[in-house]
Formats: C-alpha cells, sequence, structure tokens
C-alpha cells in the first residue's frame, strides 16, 4: 500500500514540474507589436508671398471683402508717359564731300601717288606706259577709261617738255577731272515742278548698304530742309523695316511698313498715297535686296516700279552699289538697268579697299552718273559726289 502511494506522489511531482516548464516556455514568447498609433494629419505648407521664397508662413491679418478699400472711379490712373524720341540735327550737306577728304584719300593715295612717281621718271618709254596702264586697269579704272586717259596723259606729256611735280599733278587732274566728267548733272531729283512728294526708288544687292543708304539719304534730304516719308518696301528681309524706321525716327521721318513677307508693291503704294495725305516733299522707298540673278524676284521690283508709278512717275531710281566689289558690281549694274531706268548711283564703302577707278568704269557702263557716295559707317557720312573734291582726294596733296 505504501508503494501505491509513493508511486501516485511522485506522478503527481513530475506532473507540477512539466506544468511549470510549460508556462515557463510560454511566458519567454515575445509578444506582438501593438497597433501603429493614428498618424497626425498637418495642413500642406501655404504658398510662398512675393519675395519670401520658400519660408515658413507667417500668421497674418486678412481682411475681409468689406474692409478692402475700392476705387470709386473718381481719379483716373495715372498713366507715366515715355519721354519723346530725340530728334536729330543732321550734318549740312554743303561741302561734306570736302569735309571727308582726308578719309577718302587715305585708301585712294596709291593710285594719284603711283601715277605720279611713274609719270615723275626722267624718260617715259613704252614700259612706263605700260605700268601707268596697269596701275589704272589695278584700279578698276576698266580698259576703254584707261587707254583715253594713256593717250590724253601721252599726248600733253610730249608738248609739255620738261615736268616740274606741280605741273605733273595739274596736268593729272585735268585728265582724271576729264574721265570722271564735271558737266553732268548730279543733283537727286527730289523736287518736281507742280507736285509733291518727289518720289526716289533705292535699289540694290542685299549688302551693299541699300537699307543705310535710304536712311543717310534721309537725313540728307531733312539736313536740306525737306520733310520725308520712308517706305519700307522691302518685306523679305528680317528688321529690313525696324531697321529703316529707326533711321526716319532719327530725324523725324514717318515710315510706312507693312507686314514681314508682304507684298512690296503695296507697301510702296501705301507709302507713296500716305506722303501725298501728309504733304511732305518727298518719299524715298528702300526695295527689296535679293539676289539680282532670280528672274522671278527682278520682276518682282519691276512692279513695284509700275505701281509706284500710278501715283506719279519716279523721280529717281538710285542704283546702290558696293565700290569694294569692283567691276563685279558692274554686272548687278546691268542687270538693274534692264528692270528699273536707272537714273543715278550711290557708290558705299568707298572709304575701304575700294580703288576709285570704279567710278569712272560704273558711270561709263550705265551712262548715268555717279550721284553720291559712302565714306564710312556714320550716320553723316553719305556725301553728294563732287567730281574735284573726289579728284583732289585721288591725286593728294
Amino acid at each position: 500500500m505504501e508503494t501505491v502511494i509513493l508511486a501516485v506522489v511522485i506522478a503527481v511531482v513530475v506532473l507540477g514540474v512539466l506544468g511549470g516548464l510549460v508556462v515557463g516556455s510560454r511566458r519567454k514568447k515575445p509578444l506582438p507589436p501593438p497597433p501603429p498609433a493614428a498618424p497626425d494629419i498637418t495642413a500642406p505648407p501655404a504658398e510662398p508671398h512675393v519675395g519670401d521664397e520658400a519660408e515658413t508662413p507667417r500668421d497674418e491679418p486678412r481682411r475681409t471683402i468689406e474692409e478692402v478699400d475700392l476705387p470709386d472711379g473718381s481719379a483716373p490712373p495715372v498713366v507715366e508717359e515715355l519721354p519723346p524720341t530725340e530728334i536729330e540735327v543732321p550734318e549740312p550737306t554743303a561741302g561734306r564731300l570736302v569735309r571727308l577728304r582726308s578719309r577718302l584719300s587715305r585708301s585712294q593715295n596709291a593710285l594719284g601717288k603711283g601715277l605720279l612717281t611713274l609719270l615723275s621718271r626722267e624718260h617715259l618709254d613704252d614700259d612706263t606706259w605700260e605700268e601707268i596702264e596697269d596701275t589704272l586697269l589695278t584700279a578698276d579704272v576698266g580698259v576703254a577709261p584707261t587707254q583715253e586717259l594713256v593717250d590724253g596723259l601721252r599726248e600733253r606729256v610730249k608738248v609739255l617738255g620738261t615736268r616740274t611735280p606741280d605741273e605733273l599733278r595739274g596736268l593729272l587732274r585735268e585728265e582724271l577731272l576729264k574721265l570722271v566728267g564735271t558737266e553732268v548733272d548730279r543733283t537727286v531729283k527730289t523736287e518736281p515742278e507742280e507736285r509733291k512728294p518727289g518720289i526716289v526708288m533705292v535699289v540694290g544687292v542685299n549688302g551693299t548698304g541699300k537699307t543705310t543708304t535710304t536712311g543717310k539719304l534721309a537725313r540728307v534730304l531733312v539736313a536740306d530742309g525737306r520733310s520725308v516719308v520712308l517706305g519700307a518696301a522691302d518685306t523679305f528681309r528680317a528688321a529690313a523695316a525696324d531697321q529703316l524706321q529707326t533711321w526716319g525716327e532719327r530725324v523725324g521721318a514717318h515710315t510706312v511698313r507693312g507686314p514681314e513677307g508682304g507684298d512690296p508693291a503695296s507697301v510702296a503704294f501705301d507709302a507713296v498715297k500716305e506722303g501725298k495725305e501728309m504733304g511732305v516733299d518727298v518719299v524715298l522707298i528702300d526695295t527689296a535686296g535679293r539676289l539680282h540673278t532670280k528672274t522671278g524676284l527682278m520682276d518682282e521690283l519691276g512692279k513695284v516700279k509700275r505701281v509706284v508709278e500710278k501715283h506719279a512717275p519716279l523721280d529717281e531710281v538710285l542704283l546702290v552699289l558696293d565700290a569694294t566689289t569692283g567691276q563685279n558690281g558692274l554686272v548687278q549694274a546691268r542687270v538693274f538697268a534692264e528692270v528699273v531706268d536707272i537714273t543715278g548711283i550711290v557708290l558705299t564703302k568707298l572709304d575701304g579697299t575700294a580703288k576709285g577707278g570704279i567710278v569712272v568704269a560704273v558711270q561709263r557702263e550705265l551712262g548715268v552718273p555717279v550721284k553720291l557716295i559712302g565714306l564710312g559707317e556714320g550716320a553723316d557720312d553719305l556725301a553728294p559726289f563732287e567730281p574735284a573734291a573726289f579728284v583732289d582726294a585721288l591725286i593728294g596733296d
């Protein structure tokens, strides 16, 4: 019996130990994490004020619509007026070429000095005369005018005999003046009888300074007391109208322009119409300077001329040529002369690498006179052509 009781006690102890082990193992297991707390929801940041960039928004008092003072309409808003464009006073044209003579002579003296040096040789044989011919041809005088000048020089030197430097300079001056021409009327026709305005059309290839020349010519006319309207008929070149308008504003001349790529003839027509209505003295029309080799574009130039002449005949058609192109400019001159009746020539860039003989050559080619020459980039560097001042610049003092 004691054995049975002992066995029961041992079984109870064993069960108790096993139960304690089970409970202990359960206590060592990690508890599951608590559920996440609800996130705090904050309002999005306010838009930064002007000049605040992205700083923290500030608490500012706000007014209701009733508290805002609204204008009652009794006082008109103050509009700040821009100062008017200052009108320039162009330099007088009288004697302008004489004043610019030193600038011209710096680049042209090579011709005059070369000829005087050759003519000063003690013996003028055939080789010397050939050198004189080469000097003239190199200066773009042209073959026929060169032969004419050399023949005249040879005859006069033979008669003169002994030659002092002053006699040679006088002799050369006379022959060059004869070649350039002193009896030709070089006046730019802007004052037709019994009507206003005078109408001048300016033509030429892009790059010759055509639009700039038109603006400078406006200054020449204003300096002589004329009122001017500018017609920006070069509608195919970007900024051409803006450039011309700027030139006009500087001397108080009104500019008529159309849309970019518009009809040039329409702009030219409107310019003459407005010029007549305003009662101005002269209308200057700047035309497109497209490549002269494109027949369709040259036809367009002829159309501009025909449309303008529905108002009145053209008084001047001035062809602008780059003097630095030399004989190549004569090709352009021929083509333009076939499309419109050229009445005068404007030679630009004559103070650069240009050779003065182009004056003679282009006059002989077209049978029309050089009326204006450009001697630099300044606003008043366009001068009426004066043969005596030009020849004096060629041969130097």
